[in-house]
């Protein structure tokens, strides 16, 4: 288990104490390459894949976001999103978990950049996403050196620098998860255990998703009450669902807030709620004793989420999420909760 980082939070600016955390978005992307997962549209569709993001062609991205070239890159647009971190610290933000993993276009120098220039606290994630984004040798790589290369990127630096992750994750898993996807999590687990570290876990598009993922990493060793489980709000939709998986002990991270859309263009099955509906999901589990154990963000990883080109932004929650769970009933203790307090005690090492 790690002693200097023992009862601190590591940004990629390096160790803070959990109280300088305050506001903190779990699950975000601020410079991520999304190319590796362009969905090829309807054949009427097929020209218009290099359309510029513009409002005129919004009508048809907002429908198929995955198959516009121009939205699936972060990195080109790093000004924008200096500027909407700027705005998210003005209007009370204070900390973000980065989830962007090896093979998505992880760089913690344009994080550091980027925190110092916004004043935001910043949270590099470590390790591997989906299988496949993995690099060719994952295959030959042994579970005990992926264990190594996520202790190296949490304690000595990543990316070829001196700048460290504070998170493992977000760790990739598919539906059906695949075998080097299940040797990463085991790992994810190990280093877990020698680190005290918290993680961060992307599940597969089905109810049963979150369970298998958690599963395997508790089977291997893994900490479930230092352990956040993504995307919710994708994989279960009720009331019995969501406090069966809460009875497991991991955290539940509600992280698609601002995206409200009846037609997902990896799943046309998938019944994604709306902000109200995850509010509603989260105010049982708050009922039920598990206020605890939620977490949320907006998983911002398109460029026509920014502001700049039509979207949420960073600041939703902030701006809008808030004040809607206050009239929803909420109070602002457990507003504060969830915020606050759920991020602190989760990204803070034992």
């Amino acid at each position: 288990m790690s002693t200097h980082l023992s009862g601190k939070i590591q940004t990629v600016l390096g160790p803070i104490a959990p109280g300088d955390l305050g506001i903190t978005l779990t699950h975000e992307h601020l410079n991520i390459d999304y190319k590796p997962y362009f969905k090829e549209p309807p054949a009427k569709y097929k020209d218009n894949i290099q359309l510029p993001l513009t409002i005129g062609n919004l009508w048809w991205i907002h429908r198929y976001p995955y198959s516009c070239w121009d939205n699936l890159e972060l990195k080109t647009v790093q000004k924008d999103v200096m500027k909407e971190l700027q705005f998210f610290h003005e209007n009370g933000g204070r900390s973000i978990v980065d989830a962007t993993t090896i093979g998505i276009g992880r760089n913690l120098t344009e994080l550091a950049e980027l925190s110092k220039e916004s004043g935001v606290n910043i949270i590099a994630g470590a390790g591997y996403y989906l299988g496949h984004t993995h690099p060719p040798e994952m295959s030959t790589m042994t579970q005990e050196e992926l264990v190594q290369g996520m202790v190296h990127e949490v304690t000595t630096g990543a990316d070829g620098t001196k700048l460290k992750c504070g998170v493992i994750g977000e760790i990739g898993c598919s539906t059906e998860i695949l075998p080097n996807e299940r040797k990463v999590l085991q790992a994810t687990a190990e280093a877990q255990s020698q680190l005290g570290c918290p993680v961060l876990i992307h599940p597969g598009r089905h109810p049963k998703c979150p369970a298998d993922c958690l599963r395997v990493l508790q089977e291997a060793g893994g900490d479930s009450s230092k352990t956040v489980m993504s995307h919710i709000d994708r994989c279960l939709f009720n009331r019995d669902q969501v406090l069966e998986f809460a009875e497991m002990g991991a955290l539940l991270e509600f992280d698609f807030f601002g995206t409200e859309v009846s037609y997902y263009q990896y799943d046309d099955t998938l019944p994604l709620p709306s902000d109200i509906q995850r509010i509603c999901l989260i105010k049982i589990l708050v009922e039920e004793g598990y206020g605890d154990k939620v977490v949320i963000s907006h998983d911002l990883h398109r460029k026509m989420q920014l502001m700049n080109y039509g979207g949420h932004g960073y600041s939703h929650i902030v701006l809008n999420v808030l004040p809607r769970m206050l009239t929803s009933g909420l109070s602002a203790d457990v507003i504060d909760k969830i915020t606050i307090d759920n991020p602190r005690n989760w990204l803070t090492f034992k």
